[in-house]
């Protein structure tokens, strides 16, 4: 992964603590089994052994990938967001135009995202077709369900 991540500073907190806890819990208790496995005698036909190396390999791979998303990682800052348009960290209170329901999401990167809290990713469908909306302008949105249309009534921090 390349890309860059926006984060706000909990979730980077959050992150990064459990990049420490791979480090210093996980690391340590897979290479235990793996020695706990080996003195369990012929490395050939040890299943538990196999098993082993193979949660440590899944385990290294998640480090990585966790580094990765670190360092390319960018905290965005409320005081930064303009709330004349939508855009990630604002919260949109919307009409669907469909069931004249009114919902309201916070646009979050994909690492947050959360829909029971109503928190929403801005790469998902919704989001994608809400970002760049002012108020009082109409977001047409596919989805399975076919187009959804939602008004942008109200956009905060």
């Amino acid at each position: 992964m390349s890309g860059i991540t926006y984060l706000t500073k909990d979730a980077l907190e959050q992150l990064k603590s459990e990049l420490q806890k791979m480090r210093t819990v996980d690391r340590p208790a897979a290479s235990r089994a793996i020695a706990e496995a080996r003195d369990k005698g012929d490395l050939r036909e040890n299943a538990e052994y196999d098993a082993a190396k193979e949660a440590q390999g899944l385990l290294e791979a998640k480090i990585q990938r966790l580094e990765s998303e670190l360092a390319n990682a960018r905290i965005l800052e409320e005081t930064n967001i303009d709330t004349s348009k939508v855009s990630i960290l604002t919260k949109v209170t919307l009409t669907n135009l469909n069931s004249k329901k009114q919902v309201t999401y916070h646009l979050v990167s994909e690492k947050e995202a959360d829909l029971k809290l109503g928190k929403i990713s801005i790469t998902s469908p919704i989001g994608k077709g809400l970002l760049g909306k002012q108020i009082g302008e109409i977001a047409e949105v596919q989805a399975p369900a076919g187009t959804l249309k939602f008004k942008v009534e109200n956009i905060t921090l």
